[in-house]
């Protein structure tokens, strides 16, 4: 079993930047494939960012790319999602998830453990 436990949401500017971070319990995830989500209020969950096991491939939706930038650090059993020049928009609770099959995923439903969860609240 996994624990998945997100930190450093809050509340930003537009144009400011926030760092997510994700760390990992119960086991070790270095070769796990491990995303960011976000849900914003009345919308479906959508992806934002992910990294595969390996840490050399990376895959950032649209809407983002640019301005996030996904990462991990093995050594920290973490995964991080630094966001810059956030919009408005962006606003919503971020998810970590993982999964033990290490090629890039960017489906939910290829995730099989979530975090609970953290707001980011970018003010305009």
């Amino acid at each position: 079993q996994v624990q998945l436990q997100e930190s450093g949401g809050g509340l930003a500017q537009a144009g400011g930047s926030l760092r997510l971070s994700c760390a990992a319990s119960g086991r070790t995830v270095s070769s796990w494939s491990m995303g960011w989500f976000r849900q914003a209020p009345g919308k479906g969950r959508e992806f934002v960012a992910a990294i595969a096991g390996s840490g050399g491939i990376t895959s950032h939706a649209d809407s983002v790319k640019g301005r996030f930038t996904v990462s991990r650090d093995n050594t920290k059993n973490s995964v991080y999602l630094q966001m810059n020049r956030l919009k408005f928009e962006d606003t919503a609770v971020y998810y970590c998830a993982a999964d033990g099959g290490g090629w890039l995923k960017v489906r939910g439903s290829e995730y099989a453990y979530w975090g609970q969860g953290t707001q980011v609240t970018v003010s305009s």
